[in-house]
């Protein structure tokens, strides 16, 4: 006990040096705060760089990941820079001896003893370079050591590492002088990324391609002294001239902004789809580009599924007026482009289906008088013709019956925010039905993507979580399945573009559901169409709202929007088999013709048939109506159900010489028709 008492002062120092230490450690901590701040990288659903923000000073710094970085880059990098990284504790005490000794031994400095941990402290603190910052730059290492995993720390230096110009860390690097991600990497570019850092202004192969190459050389030299490659490969990569500087990813402009404002982390994976997002880039530039200097262009594509924005170009170039702008984003009227979910509400409601025939006749609605876009009337149609030729009257009229304020609902139900202008009376108006509002190209493709998707409403998604939280749940029931697929029925069946072969006549061809829209004074030209999962809108206008006489969005959207679904089944080879199977005509055992397919024919009228002229002496005279079809079938003329005899067939007694038209429909709700001349002896 005697002699063991002098131990207790010794002690009691030891422990109130090692808890100085410790306290020292905890208030003065290394300053990690500087490498969380990188820049953020958009990249696509399969993790191609889109677009990357810069930090502060307009400097690339991207964060580097161990695990996506070739792995002959680490194995020459630590065999060059620092050869017991993984075994020492920031500081390596051989390296540190042997600097020593040639120092004594030369007078002057001839290796370093800076190990990479220490390298990450003074990158982390920049000081000037005495051996006072040595000191520091030691003890920071030791307290990066205590703190961080290898991985981290070599991450943190990678991430951190200057490389000339606005560069930092090795990513940077890489997307500049090579334009790829250092994930694989030829040996060339592995030495040129070790030398680099070690004199990044002197040797930067933009300004000093001479000092690049050597230094490059020399980096080579030693990987092969240290076995990493043979000494003919160095030779060769020795020779390869010095690389010039990439552009950084700058591809979706307007989408990635989008997507970095709602998510977080130094990279963000979006849903779009790289290769399709370049060729929507390049349809809308070339369709601005052909309608004039003033003009610009949008295109966004919504895979249905999840909706997903698979491509998003906002504008048709940032060089152009209003190229800045995200124009998906930005309310326009959409013309004729929402009627398609009028006749959706109105097969919703029963108020009519696709053959109830309606009137395209001058009207006035309480003081409002619509006309057609070409000022004629074609008296009595068909819904579905009146959707097909986008006619207004009959649209007003749907409208009318549907409620203008329903529509509005609806509108606001499937994610839409119309701009419409105030009344006294609080209620909106017919002229929505005309494109009396405003709404985005982004809400026009939501409401095709839920009439695409039975009637459900869904937001549209910009990421690939958001897309997967979209199919977790049932959506929001906005009009049936029934009446959704009627509509897209209807608009499939609309004339295709000139240059377009219908797509029933072409093998693999899109079969798109498209509507289109002129606003009003031609000032935003509009085409919207389904097919095959996917949706696309197409708009195309001056971006100060000025009107471009005679435009229209059949003329000039629309050819648009089918080579945005070229471009999409192009990039998607799911898209052409998903196509819709169509009925066709085969020869069958006995050489007649039957018909196959995967829907039964419409009906077919056999009397009296198209174009035919009957007599008739006696008004009074009814004729017996003949037709073949699926299921009952049901004679119409102007509307009014025509009566059946007491063996039940159809009986039609005209009211007088002329032309009458007579429809027919099955059990399905398709129709045919016939267009017969009555003549009297007066007549």
């Amino acid at each position: 006990m005697i002699r063991a008492r002098p131990l207790l002062p010794a002690l009691a120092g030891l422990v109130l040096a090692v808890g100085g230490i410790v306290a020292l450690d905890r208030a003065l901590p290394p300053p990690l705060h500087r490498g969380e701040a990188v820049s953020v990288v958009v990249a696509d659903r399969a993790g191609r760089p889109l677009r990357a923000f810069p930090v502060e000073d307009g400097r690339w710094r991207l964060a580097a990941d161990a695990s996506r970085l070739d792995p002959a880059f680490i194995e020459a990098l630590i065999a060059v820079e620092d050869r017991r990284f993984f075994s020492h504790h920031g500081v390596d005490p051989l390296a540190v001896f042997r600097a020593g000794f040639d120092f004594a031994r030369t007078g002057r400095i001839t290796s370093g003893a800076s190990t990479i941990t220490m390298q990450t402290a003074r990158l982390l603190e920049p000081r000037p370079r005495h051996l006072g910052s040595k000191l520091i730059e030691a003890l920071r290492a030791v307290q990066l050591e205590a703190r961080l995993s290898k991985d981290d720390i070599l991450e943190l230096y990678l991430t951190l590492t200057p490389y000339g110009g606005n560069l930092e860390g090795v990513r940077s690097a890489s997307l500049a002088w090579f334009g790829h991600d250092p994930a694989s990497l030829t040996p060339d570019e592995i030495a040129l990324l070790i030398a680099l850092p070690q004199a990044p202004e002197s040797r930067r192969p933009d300004l000093r391609p001479e000092n690049a190459t050597a230094a490059r050389a020399r980096i080579l030299a030693r990987m092969s002294a240290e076995g990493l490659i043979s000494p003919e490969r160095a030779a060769e990569a020795a020779a390869e001239p010095a690389p010039s500087r990439n552009a950084f990813p700058a591809h979706a402009w307007h989408a990635a902004e989008h997507v970095r404002r709602r998510a977080d982390g130094p990279e963000i994976v979006s849903s779009l789809d790289a290769r399709l997002q370049a060729r929507a880039e390049a349809l809308a530039e070339d369709l601005a580009r052909r309608a004039g200097p003033d003009v610009q262009a949008s295109v966004i594509v919504v895979e249905i599924e999840g909706r997903a924005v698979r491509a998003l170009a906002g504008s048709a170039g940032r060089d152009r007026p209003g190229g800045w702008l995200d124009l998906t984003d930005r309310p326009r009227s959409p013309g004729s482009t929402l009627k398609p979910l009028i006749y959706a509400l109105a097969f919703e409601d029963g108020i009519a289906t696709g053959t109830t025939r309606i009137d395209d006749l001058p009207s006035q609605f309480a003081g409002y008088r619509p006309e057609n876009f070409d000022r004629m009337f074609r008296g009595q149609v068909t819904v579905a013709e009146a959707l097909q030729h986008s006619l207004n009257v009959p649209a007003v009229r749907l409208l009318d019956a549907v409620g203008a304020n329903r529509f509005e609902a609806a509108l606001r139900f499937a994610g839409s925010h119309p701009r419409a202008p105030a009344r006294a009376d609080g209620e909106a108006g017919l002229a929505l039905a005309l494109g009396g509002m405003g709404v985005t190209a982004r809400e026009i493709a939501a409401l095709f993507a839920a009439l695409g998707d039975e009637g459900r409403a869904r937001p549209l998604a910009f990421t690939e979580d958001e897309a997967a939280a979209n199919t977790r749940g049932p959506g929001h029931a906005l009009v049936s399945a029934g009446a959704a697929g009627d509509v897209l029925d209807i608009l499939r069946r609309s004339p295709a573009p000139p240059g377009r072969m219908p797509a029933r006549l072409t093998e693999a061809a899109p079969d798109i559901a498209y509507k289109t829209g002129t606003s009003y004074g031609f000032r935003d030209a509009w085409a919207a169409g389904v097919a095959n999962g996917y949706v696309a809108v197409v708009w195309t206008g001056r971006p100060d709202g000025a009107p471009r006489p005679g435009v229209t969005g059949r003329e000039a959207a629309l050819p648009a929007l089918y080579d945005v679904f070229d471009a999409i089944a192009a990039t998607d080879p799911a898209f052409s088999r998903r196509a819709r199977p169509y009925p066709v005509i085969a020869s069958g055992p006995d050489g007649a013709m039957s018909r196959v397919g995967a829907a039964a024919p419409p009906p077919e009228i056999l009397f009296p048939p198209d174009g035919a002229e009957v007599w008739s002496d006696d008004p009074r005279h009814a004729f017996v109506l003949a037709a073949r079809g699926t299921g009952r079938l049901a004679w119409y003329e102007a509307g009014a159900r025509l009566p059946t005899d007491a063996a039940g067939q159809p009986l039609w007694t005209p009211d007088g010489p002329g032309f009458h038209t007579l429809t027919v429909v099955d059990g399905q709700g398709r129709a045919a028709r016939t267009r017969v001349r009555v003549r009297t002896p007066s007549g």
